[in-house]
């Protein structure tokens, strides 16, 4: 298959800097903005979600607003925290090794989802403990709302041009700036559509429609299996991380290997879902 980049005259990539200002050292980027907005979007959606109490069962200790107002900081803190060691961990581990400082230097390397999902986890368990609330009604709030951060998140991806997929002729295919001249997918809008604004939708659908909030378990547990179904087929048309590459096989990547799991917990949750209401 040939790649030219004249498939490209009308999908041009946009001409949008990284940096949206800096004074003097200090620099606001639009990927540090992506998080601040989706975290408090995804606070505010949370906040209304806990309040709605036809959303709830009718009986059985309750979460409030104000214990969403609280666990705010805690999950500000598992994201950040679990996303940065994640992406050391399972991407960046040999040149850390090497380079300690490297671990602070988030320009080369950022975030894994992953690995945020992992701190995001640890904080639920301690905060659900430590306020004596069911640990699953806290799950079922969170993975409501998380996906308005990955849709975020994806989109400043897309802006700093990273995490592009591979070369393609495809009509809406864009040459990245930093992925050579040739046009590539652009997984990191495939991701905010599927694992962002359809997830989100698929959630409320069952919250609003189905009443998933009164079976404890059963949104965690649909956002857990919907993420990974999504990472998955995206990660067919994902150019992998350089420094790691194929893992088997010329197809098999470093995230599927960390979403097959997700899969079988998410199933499992689900389906174990109304032996807990």
């Amino acid at each position: 298959m040939e790649y030219t980049a004249t498939l490209l005259s009308l999908m041009a990539f946009p001409d949008i800097d990284p940096v949206i200002f800096a004074i003097g050292p200090v620099q606001v980027r639009w990927y540090g903005l992506a998080y601040v907005i989706g975290i408090l979007l995804g606070w505010r959606y949370a906040r209304k979600l806990v309040e709605n109490e036809k959303l709830w069962p009718a009986s059985g200790p309750r979460m409030t607003a104000l214990d969403i107002d609280d666990f705010l900081l805690w999950a500000t803190v598992g994201i950040v925290a679990g996303g940065r060691i994640g992406y050391i961990l399972f991407y960046d581990f040999a040149a850390v090794s090497a380079n300690p400082v490297r671990a602070l230097e988030i320009w080369n390397g950022g975030m894994s989802f992953h690995g945020g999902l992992l701190g995001t986890l640890v904080a639920m368990l301690l905060f659900a403990h430590k306020r004596s609330i069911p640990v699953f009604n806290l799950f079922d709030v969170v993975c409501a709302v998380v996906p308005v951060g990955l849709f975020f998140g994806r989109l400043a991806n897309f802006i700093n041009s990273e995490l592009w997929g591979k070369l393609t002729d495809v009509p809406w295919a864009f040459v990245f700036p930093t992925g050579g001249p040739f046009p590539r997918h652009p997984t990191q809008l495939y991701e905010a559509a599927l694992e962002g604004l359809l997830l989100l939708s698929v959630l409320a659908w069952l919250i609003y429609r189905r009443q998933a909030l009164k079976h404890r378990g059963l949104v965690a547990g649909s956002f857990v299996t919907g993420y990974a179904l999504s990472r998955i087929f995206v990660e067919f048309f994902r150019e992998p991380d350089i420094q790691i590459g194929y893992l088997a096989g010329g197809w098999l990547t470093m995230g599927m290997v960390l979403s097959l799991p997700m899969l079988a917990v998410g199933l499992w949750v689900v389906a174990t879902a109304r032996a807990r209401a």
